[in-house]
């Protein structure tokens, strides 16, 4: 026989513990702070440029000599983690990626020139070959077939030469089968047993991600979807099964890409492996809420804290977003 704890109203309100802000802070179950907050930031060539993206009011393309900026920044919200991304030149982007594999290609340049100093928080960088290809998908590609173990092979190389340069996390968003163990055993062979390796193990193929690859210039480079490497947006369990190769094969955490839309997998991964899991709370989430502030539609502050408290509750242990910077802002509304 189940025992009933709750007794009925009037002897239970339980608006007595939503009274007080004091109250309603000692027993919440959820908290966020700059602990949970990992900023993607975009790179460009050339020198002190700071430009907006058109897609992402308020998010900027960088040269790395102005990256002193973001390190302000980053230190002073106390943000842990910083992700980079490159806008590479059209003129040096190739069928096959291969500048992904220049030791002075846009990421390696800020790598060393941000590990140069005394940094507070990590460096994360995005392996994958999108941002470097004439064709904007993730690998290489024969007859419209986008190859995977060929690619395996340049993402290894990728990861190598990432590592090399002193990036701190490692974070495959290709989502070729069999990567994540062919990148750690590369890293554990060439002495790099401490470069943490965080996969998107659940990325999907979504709409939310069109200001972003307009951020990186692939966009209009893309001819055709990437549903036959990302995944099929109706499966959750297919989702399981991903995560537990990845866990299996040497990820320190895993990505659920987008975000907000896909809280049920995020609370599915915790539930069953109990394992670091990030939200990213990807540009096209951003932009409908930026939007939709700017017309005046929304409050801006109130509508983050909401996707990010949905992230907490479904059990993101962090969040990637392009709000990271406002994170101060936005706790003090709770």
């Amino acid at each position: 026989m189940t025992q009933n704890f709750f007794n009925n109203f009037p002897s239970t309100r339980m608006r007595r513990i939503r009274q007080s802000k004091w109250i309603r802070n000692l027993i919440e179950e959820n908290t966020i702070s700059s602990n949970d907050m990992i900023w993607p930031i975009f790179l460009n060539e050339g020198s002190n440029v700071k430009e907006e993206i058109d897609t992402m009011p308020g998010v900027f393309r960088y040269s790395v000599d102005n990256l002193n900026e973001i390190v302000d920044i980053a230190e002073n919200q106390k943000i842990n983690l910083v992700a980079l991304f490159p806008n590479t030149p059209e003129q040096v982007k190739s069928e096959d990626g291969a500048e992904a594999l220049n030791p002075d290609n846009l990421v390696c340049k800020a790598l060393r020139h941000l590990k140069s100093q005394n940094l507070n928080f990590g460096l994360m960088c995005d392996v994958a070959l999108d941002p470097y290809t004439n064709h904007g998908h993730d690998g290489l590609i024969d007859n419209n077939e986008i190859l995977n173990d060929e690619t395996i092979e340049s993402l290894v190389k990728q990861s190598l030469l990432l590592a090399q340069n002193g990036a701190d996390v490692i974070a495959p968003s290709d989502m070729m089968d069999g990567r994540i163990g062919a990148i750690r055993n590369a890293l554990e062979a060439k002495k790099y047993k401490n470069t943490i390796l965080v996969s998107y193990s659940a990325k999907y193929a979504s709409s939310f991600y069109s200001p972003f690859r307009d951020a990186v210039g692939s966009k209009k480079k893309l001819k055709s979807d990437k549903k036959s490497y990302q995944m099929n947006i109706f499966n959750s369990d297919e989702a399981l099964r991903e995560i537990s190769l990845d866990i299996s094969e040497g990820a320190d955490a895993v990505i659920v890409k987008p975000g907000i839309a896909y809280l049920d997998i995020i609370h599915r991964i915790k539930s069953k492996f109990q394992f670091p899991t990030f939200a990213y709370h990807v540009s096209g989430e951003y932009s409908l809420i930026k939007s939709a502030a700017q017309k005046g539609i929304i409050d801006e502050n109130l509508a983050v804290l909401e996707h990010f408290a949905a992230f907490k509750r479904a059990g993101a242990d962090a969040i990637i977003s392009y709000y990271a910077p406002k994170i101060s802002e936005i706790i003090e509304l709770i």
